[in-house]
């Protein structure tokens, strides 16, 4: 036997021909641990498969699944002054803000489109909570109020999905000033009669929570999320007690009064169509008016508004 030909030639090849496996292939679900494959996490809209925790999706991900075919039109927003401030601290805020579009591909923490959900025509905005924590600033002021200045002039609903870490504070007082800004937006909707849906998501905190994310006829919330002002910590910090299991989490809200619903994310396509049409006084949806499988798997298309 050739042992240089039969075993040293092999395990050199092997060595050096091995092929790089991509990272993301697996993602560990934060609560129950399992590893899930990238596909069926995807097709499971970042759901575990094996306990039912929602996991971050993002906004794009989400209208794909939202609008019919999953083809949407962005709504274009107005852009601020950059960096009002000339913030910094550890690092320059352009710094993060550059960063921030780097990591996530996306301009700014919201994204607001248009399209149909069910053939109802509607307007959405969904927080990326991978931006900044989707932390709320004077961008994603403007984009709330695009949002809701769309609807009005379209005369369709507004569906908001949060996921927030509360003001900015990069931007200082001017992030707080859009808590009263998208308060006017919101009612200018009220006042045009038309529905204001939310559906919260984890986490959504702070200013947000204190403004838009709480001001909907309908309040739905994903399972397990945090909604708060203040976080738990914080509480159990400031009155020195335990706070009560689950506290602050979507069910707990929703036993105390402060949700309408709890809806799991594959179930809330087809909550948000018939809470629309309910609210529209528009027939119940029935199965003509869902995108077939086909169109549902056909490629997204999206483009800019003009």
């Amino acid at each position: 036997m050739n042992w240089i030909s039969n075993y040293v030639r092999p395990r050199i090849n092997s060595i050096f021909s091995r092929r790089e496996v991509p990272e993301n292939l697996w993602t560990k679900c934060d609560e129950c641990g399992q590893m899930l494959f990238h596909r069926e996490l995807a097709a499971n809209l970042n759901v575990c498969t094996h306990c039912g925790h929602h996991m971050a999706i993002k906004p794009r991900e989400r209208f794909k699944a939202l609008f019919d075919g999953g083809v949407f039109t962005e709504v274009k927003v107005p852009e601020p002054v950059a960096d009002p401030l000339g913030f910094r601290d550890q690092k320059k805020y352009v710094d993060r803000l550059k960063e921030a579009r780097r990591t996530t591909g996306e301009k700014e923490a919201m994204l607001v489109a248009e399209g149909e959900v069910g053939r109802t025509p509607i307007v959405a905005a969904a927080h990326d909570f991978a931006f900044m924590a989707g932390s709320m600033g004077m961008y994603v002021g403007n984009a709330v109020i695009a949002a809701a200045e769309r609807a009005v002039e379209l005369r369709r609903p507004l569906v908001l999905f949060s996921a927030a870490g509360g003001a900015r504070m990069q931007e200082g007082i001017l992030s707080l000033m859009q808590l009263p800004r998208t308060t006017v937006a919101i009612q200018s909707l009220k006042e045009a009669g038309l529905p204001y849906l939310v559906v919260l998501t984890h986490p959504t905190t702070g200013g947000v929570t204190a403004s838009y994310a709480m001001l909907g006829d309908v309040q739905i919330a994903e399972p397990g999320a945090l909604i708060c002002f203040a976080g738990p910590r914080v509480i159990e910090q400031t009155i020195r007690e335990k706070l009560p299991e689950g506290f602050q989490r979507a069910e707990y809200l929703l036993d105390h009064g402060m949700l309408d619903r709890v809806t799991p994310r594959g179930q809330l396509k087809d909550e948000i169509v018939t809470i629309l049409r309910l609210l529209l006084r528009e027939p119940a949806a029935v199965k003509g008016d869902l995108p077939a499988p086909e169109a549902a798997a056909a490629p997204p298309e999206t483009r800019a508004a003009e």
